[in-house]
């Protein structure tokens, strides 16, 4: 009988699978489920390190809470129970949100979610589902799961209930991934459709074992992979290459419901920041950027609203175009009287 690995055993399996097909030499810096531990070393060229306090989230749910002093804050419905914290009840019209105060300026990171989707409403009597964020604002409800629309940033939306009643060849739940620089807004009777860059079917609620999901951002490839079947195996979901975000957003999680409701809740949100070997001309090609965009999916420009007027700017605006006003009224006068002038020569 072979062996069973525990999490941190599959984890490093995992891990080097995903090294290897990258072709690429990993540094690791990971939070040991919850251990709490300092760097170790693991293997030639591997360090290891959990980003416990700024980015990452388990229980004892420390540091969660609605104050400026709390590392997470909670918004809306959510609450922190022992186990979990619940974004929205199985009841109608909640909405919940947990965001990070801290914004990330790692280059290269991989975030695993811990979530659970559950309630009492059978077949497509259940919804809305949940989103992970990775935005440039905080702390803004809306109607996107809710967040707010015409987010800028990154996306990834657990869909839990069609509202597409023509489609038939996708089966919900449906995972996807949305990148937007504020310009575009999302499509809900279309369930994202116009404007997602891939998708699965993730078939994830009301299950007896753990349910993950993993957005891994290294060199500009977005890949996301869930392990929902109990078998502590990740299995592909999207992967998009040329996916530009810049640095210093914020991680967090929403949710809302309708008409029909679950139970959404996180159990942890673990960051894990990647450092990847780059090649000069690599080093070129992954300068910051300031605004998120994907190669080859034009995004429509965002036009920036112009500043507002200060009191001074006003003040001397209004002068100067009165003072104009005045100096046109007066060469209006001289030259009228200059003509009435020469008219009067010539009827003489």
């Amino acid at each position: 009988m072979a062996a069973t690995l525990g999490p941190s055993g599959w984890w490093q399996r995992w891990r080097q699978r995903m090294s290897a097909r990258n072709g690429s030499r990993i540094l690791l810096l990971l939070l040991l489920m919850g251990s709490g531990q300092g760097p170790r070393q693991v293997g030639a060229g591997q360090t290891f390190e959990y980003l416990k306090r700024e980015h990452s989230l388990s229980k004892p749910y420390q540091g969660v809470g609605t104050g400026s002093s709390s590392l997470w804050n909670l918004m809306g419905n959510a609450m922190v129970m022992t186990q979990y914290i619940r974004l929205t009840p199985d009841m109608q019209s909640k909405q919940g949100a947990l965001w990070n105060r801290v914004p990330c300026f790692l280059r290269d990171w991989e975030l695993q979610v811990h979530f659970k989707i559950h309630g009492q409403g059978k077949k497509n009597l259940h919804g809305d589902g949940l989103a992970i964020w990775y935005t440039k604002d905080r702390m803004q409800p809306g109607p996107v799961f809710g967040n707010m629309d015409k987010f800028v940033g990154l996306g990834v939306f657990v869909d839990t209930y069609p509202n597409e009643e023509k489609q038939q060849e996708r089966v919900f739940p449906y995972i996807s991934a949305m990148v937007n620089n504020g310009s575009l807004s999302y499509d809900h009777e279309r369930d994202g459709r116009p404007t997602e860059l891939g998708g699965c079917t993730a078939i994830v609620r009301n299950l007896h074992y753990d349910t993950f999901l993993v957005i891994r951002y290294v060199k500009r490839h977005l890949t996301i992979m869930m392990d929902i079947d109990g078998k502590h195996e990740w299995r592909d979901c999207i992967e998009v290459p040329g996916v530009r975000l810049p640095r210093g957003y914020y991680f967090g999680t929403s949710s809302i419901t309708g008409d029909l409701s679950d139970n959404h809740d996180v159990i942890s949100l673990k960051l894990f920041e990647l450092t990847v070997e780059r090649t000069p001309e690599e080093e070129k090609l992954h300068r910051d950027v300031f605004l998120p965009s994907v190669d080859n999916m034009k995004l429509p420009e965002v036009t920036a609203p112009l500043p507002p007027l200060s009191g001074l700017a006003l003040f001397l605006i209004v002068f100067f175009s009165l003072v104009f006003s005045v100096f046109a009224i007066v060469i209006g006068i001289i030259l009228y009287n200059k003509w009435q002038e020469q008219s009067r020569k010539r009827f003489y």
